[in-house]
């Protein structure tokens, strides 16, 4: 069975026991669904997607990639994020970016995308949810400037990053770069890091042989004994049982 057949059998319902996920999003107005095959076309999306993109229907959106479907620099955005998730496995989570709309609308997300691996582990497309983000009050700008901050940690989370400093790049103090992260995410500054720090680790454990300590180095930790403090503390169980838990897996 090829790749899209495969996609197109678990999100379109066309086999027994599979419910149409883009059914399951068409009633939720703040959260545009999608499924992309590995040559970034839309296989399935929800009624959100195509409302906000002034087409008539779903129908009109499959089979275009997100350059046909966006303004020109955020389609090209959006579609280098696609590859980089096809070439390398590793998910997006809690990615804030400013999406434009067909009449000039603009609004700010959170986007997830995944993976979607077909049964002997390759990668054969990607999933993801972009959700609204309501910052009643809060300018553009602001958003903006701490968007970039975010793209920041989640490029260098390796790097020794401190606060002060990406308060500083964000263009705000400790106190407003702290507050604007946990409006969104409803973690303080700290715990974000920390958990964009885990979240590249458990990707690591999952799918390379790379030896924990250096692992725990790549992620920003000075010993292998702090990354595994932390990791614990975080997830529940130690470094190498969730590599042994998601090998069985």
């Amino acid at each position: 069975m090829s790749p899209t057949r495969q996609l197109l059998d678990a999100f379109s319902g066309d086999t027994d026991g599979f419910l149409p996920m883009d059914r399951l999003f068409d009633g939720v107005n703040d959260i545009v669904f999608f499924v992309k095959d590995t040559q970034g076309r839309y296989l399935s999306v929800n009624d959100t997607l195509a409302k906000r993109c002034g087409l008539p229907s779903k129908d009109a959106v499959l089979g275009l990639t997100a350059d046909q479907l966006f303004p020109t620099a955020l389609g090209k955005a959006f579609t280098l994020q696609d590859r980089e998730i096809l070439r390398n496995g590793h998910p997006i989570r809690n990615h804030l970016e400013l999406h434009l709309y067909t009449g000039g609308r603009s609004g700010w997300c959170l986007t997830f995308k995944e993976p979607i691996r077909g049964k002997n582990g390759e990668i054969i497309g990607i999933c993801g949810i972009s959700r609204d983000l309501n910052m009643h009050g809060e300018p553009s700008e602001n958003l903006e400037a701490l968007s970039g901050v975010l793209e920041f940690i989640h490029h260098h989370y390796g790097d020794p990053l401190r606060l002060p400093m990406l308060a500083k790049m964000a263009g705000l103090s400790i106190y407003q770069f702290d507050h604007r992260i946990r409006g969104i995410f409803h973690l303080t500054a700290g715990q974000y890091l920390t958990k964009v720090r885990i979240d590249a680790a458990c990707q690591r454990l999952s799918i390379t042989n790379e030896v924990i300590a250096q692992i725990a180095l790549s992620c920003g930790y000075s010993d292998q004994s702090a990354f595994s403090r932390q990791f614990k503390q975080a997830t529940g169980i130690s470094p190498l049982a969730y590599r042994k838990k998601m090998k069985i897996e």
